[in-house]
């Protein structure tokens, strides 16, 4: 029987070859060289499926003949090399490998937020870097049906969710049919461009009036309830992988963040098939 994990590098194979420039380039060319960008891609994937640091995941992943075989791979790159790779991927990589692994959508959709530890730099780097937010704001666009994450956004800054809640549902608009939102997304205009690309709103209105509440009455109860299939996905991430990001650069947290929304939907695509 095919352990999970090499079912997991399966998958993860086929989804990152879809994403990058050259997806038949060898992933480790004979007489040395350097490695494809889908299997550092991969590599890293199994990396937060691990759990663990760049040095520890490279020694761990050297006993696995079984992974390194599913990716082709005859060495790994040191972990200085994987680290550097992190940075050296683009992001828009990183975000198109996201939307790869949520491939089953049915459009109906809930967007929410949540606090993402940053985890615990020296207090030398702290001073020197002037490191003081101490939580990640991660804001992530959950399909209610599979519960598949199909974008996040990421800020160290206390950005209101109304402000937020547009620029995710335009990078997604042609894929949306519904959005869910609790009141904290309550803006007339989110629901005006909503409405004009097609996305039925279902946003709580803050009550300020009995108009309010009417608005809320007519609201569709069954759908709008769904919304809580996103705190249910950050509660899965946290259990599964970590509450906190590695990353000491604002920018790798954001990426860390992306990879942990992937390898959460390439967990499920592996675990429900």
């Amino acid at each position: 029987m095919t352990s999970e994990i090499r079912l997991f590098t399966r998958v993860t194979v086929a989804k990152d070859k879809s994403v990058v420039a050259n997806p038949d380039e060898p992933a480790d060319p004979e007489g040395g060289g350097g490695f494809a960008e889908w299997a550092m891609l991969t590599v890293h994937a199994l990396r937060i499926e691990l759990g663990k640091s760049y040095r520890v995941a490279v020694d761990l992943l050297s006993e696995m003949p079984g992974v390194l075989e599913e990716i082709g791979l005859t060495r790994l790159p040191h972990y200085t090399v994987l680290r550097t790779w992190f940075e050296r991927i683009p992001t828009k990589t990183w975000r198109a490998f996201l939307g790869a692994s949520a491939e089953k959508r049915n459009g109906h959709a809930a967007i929410d937020s949540t606090g993402f530890d940053r985890d615990q730099p020296s207090r030398h780097y702290a001073n020197r870097t002037n490191y003081r937010v101490r939580a990640l704001k991660v804001t992530a666009l959950v399909d209610v049906e599979t519960l598949y994450i199909t974008d996040i956004h990421s800020t160290t800054s206390k950005k209101h969710d109304a402000k937020i809640g547009p620029q995710v549902a335009r990078r997604n608009a042609s894929d949306l049919r519904s959005l869910a939102a609790d009141c904290g997304y309550d803006a007339k205009a989110f629901r005006d461009e909503l409405r004009e690309n097609g996305i039925r709103p279902l946003i709580k209105h803050r009550i300020m009036n009995s108009l309010d509440h009417a608005h809320n009455a007519r609201m569709d109860g069954d759908r709008y309830h769904q919304r809580s299939m996103s705190e249910t996905v950050f509660s899965s991430i946290r259990r599964t992988l970590g509450s906190a990001v590695r990353a000491r650069s604002w920018w790798l947290e954001f990426r860390e963040m992306l990879l942990k929304a992937t390898v959460y939907n390439l967990r499920r695509s592996v675990r429900y098939p």
